[in-house]
């Protein structure tokens, strides 16, 4: 099973995928991975890696931490029971993927990478995503609603918006459920409430 849960900044998008899953493991025995993409970078990137293992706090999730690269990432399992895991999330696993990756390729015109480095991020991420879908039991993954505010942006930022769009059509294709988050409310766009 997969579901992809989307939402704002400060949406509760994070809460509610890991109280999903909770809920969706019932009174099975915990068998929870976390997967973190967030790559720590200064005070704030700290302080919102510390607000999201408070929230874990108590859930039983062994956090695996994975800023690209993740279909090598191999799943460990339990008395051979499939593991429940939260993709934590999609949007800083994009841009990990679309401008880390390319560190020593090299960049093209203006900040604008090259077509093939953003074909290769968008492969590796959906290589990922086949590699947890055939490992987990079930997969609930957060990823960024970052379409909505009207502006315009540099070339770079633009190509990241499109990358983490065109991963978010694909994933809600792929999902059984697909929800958005809006200030703490779930809305069912595909699927219905688990």
């Amino acid at each position: 099973m997969l579901v992809t849960v989307t939402g704002g900044s400060g949406s509760g998008k994070s809460e509610f995928a890991e109280n999903l899953l909770l809920k969706l493991d019932g009174s099975e025995p915990a068998n929870r991975i976390y997967v973190a993409t967030m790559e720590p970078y200064g005070q704030e990137g700290e302080r919102r890696i510390q607000r999201h293992r408070e929230l874990r706090r108590g859930k039983d999730f062994e956090t695996v931490e994975r800023y690209r690269n993740l279909k090598n990432l191999v799943l460990p399992m339990e008395d051979g029971r499939r593991p429940s895991v939260l993709l934590e999330c999609m949007s800083n696993l994009a841009a990990n993927e679309l401008y880390g990756g390319c560190q020593t390729e090299g960049e093209g015109p203006a900040g604008v990478l090259r077509e093939e480095d953003f074909l290769r991020a968008k492969q590796e991420i959906f290589a990922g995503l086949r590699g947890l879908l055939s490992q987990a039991k079930r997969l609930v993954v957060v990823t960024g609603e970052i379409f909505s505010d009207g502006l315009s942006y540099d070339a770079s930022t633009e190509q990241y918006r499109r990358l983490l769009g065109e991963v978010n059509r694909e994933l809600s294709a792929w999902s059984d459920v697909f929800v958005e988050v809006v200030c703490s409310i779930p809305l069912y766009l595909k699927g219905g409430p688990l």
